[in-house]
């Protein structure tokens, strides 16, 4: 095991390594992933990090699934609870599986046994954390606890009015966040969404402790406004995890781009810039998987990535992959080609 670096989540949240373990793979999706190798995952990212070792799961993931499998095997492993800190993402809650597959993300889960339904408000956040301390198996209470997706649940407004009516659902879901760190049940309550925006929206209101932001920061995409607000976050002393800086894997060469198939034809665009991303790769001699790492890591004020996988053998690469660089050349051809902003100011750091 090689000693990594911590950093603290925030102005008071624990210490955490430069790399979360993401579970969605332990949810199933996008294949079916056998109990074996879920264990073997588990046992990997144990053996690569010092303890504490984070995982970050959510109820939406496979319908808790992830969330089982996870404290099952941390339980049949003899994990101590002071070994882990686990984050769970809350606003979705099981519910019977009725027809042949789930209806809350269609097809993207897989062999689940169970559906599930979004349960944003004061009360229904509270059921999701009983919901997760039990399909953890209570000897794992999470220490991180956000409400996951607020921009997907605002976004299925109908009119002004219903809205506000979520607006006011995700602030009592909050309220009731906050209670639980009061009474010592978690130790950061936080927000977890693709669309960054909506956690900017939220900050005027929320004091969060942390933020995840998934899909949005990446070596594609990375606007400066949204380099402000990390800016901003740091400043205020809020902990900022980065997630999905493969937009889902479609920058290493996936199919999947921000967990949708893109058109080849009409979105022509995003597989240029990946041809030309690769190429640049190759020519530098860069693997795009580090690259985008590194990119996920540069901001000033992000603690650490949140990197999923469904195969064993990459935790070790993954945990290694934090630490390497590329040549400060390949980020000034970056900048050349104009995949990243020529005034990017924190790449390249090694030229």
């Amino acid at each position: 095991m090689v000693s990594i670096r911590r950093n603290q989540l925030g102005r008071n949240g624990p210490e955490i390594p430069p790399i979360v373990f993401g579970t969605s793979a332990f949810g199933n999706l996008y294949a079916i992933i056998e109990p074996e190798r879920k264990r073997s995952i588990v046992s990997e990212c144990l053996a690569h990090v010092d303890a504490p070792v984070v995982f970050d799961s959510a109820g939406k993931y496979g319908a808790g699934m992830a969330l089982e499998s996870l404290g099952a095997i941390l339980a049949e492993l003899g994990v101590p609870p002071s070994d882990v800190i686990i984050s769970n993402k809350l606003g979705w809650r099981r519910t019977p599986l009725t027809g042949p597959e789930p209806t809350f993300e269609r097809g993207v889960w897989f062999g689940l046994e169970h559906d599930a339904v979004a349960d944003i408000s004061y009360d229904g956040i509270l059921r999701c954390f009983d919901e997760g301390c039990e399909l953890l198996g209570h000897s794992y209470v999470p220490q991180l606890v956000s409400v996951h997706d607020p921009d997907e649940y605002l976004a299925g407004a109908g009119d002004p009015s219903d809205r506000r009516r979520r607006v006011d659902d995700v602030l009592g879901a909050y309220n009731a966040l906050f209670e639980l760190k009061a009474k010592g049940l978690v130790r950061g309550v936080g927000i977890g969404s693709k669309d960054w925006k909506v956690i900017e929206s939220l900050w005027s209101e929320v004091t969060f402790d942390w933020v995840m932001l998934a899909c949005s920061f990446t070596v594609f995409t990375h606007p400066p406004e949204l380099l402000a607000f990390i800016g901003e976050l740091r400043s205020a002393g809020v902990g900022i995890i980065n997630s999905a800086v493969f937009n889902a894997g479609f920058l290493t060469g996936g199919e999947y781009f921000d967990y949708r198939v893109p058109d080849p034809t009409a979105e022509r665009p995003l597989y240029s810039w990946r041809e030309t991303f690769h190429g640049l790769c190759a020519e530098h001699g860069v693997k795009p998987y580090d690259a985008c790492i590194e990119f996920g890591l540069s901001a000033p004020g992000i603690a650490a990535l949140s990197l999923n996988t469904s195969k064993p053998a990459r935790v070790k690469d993954n945990v290694d992959a934090v630490s390497r660089l590329a040549p400060g050349e390949f980020w000034a051809a970056m900048k050349e080609a104009g995949l990243i902003a020529k005034e990017y100011p924190y790449l390249p750091k090694n030229m």
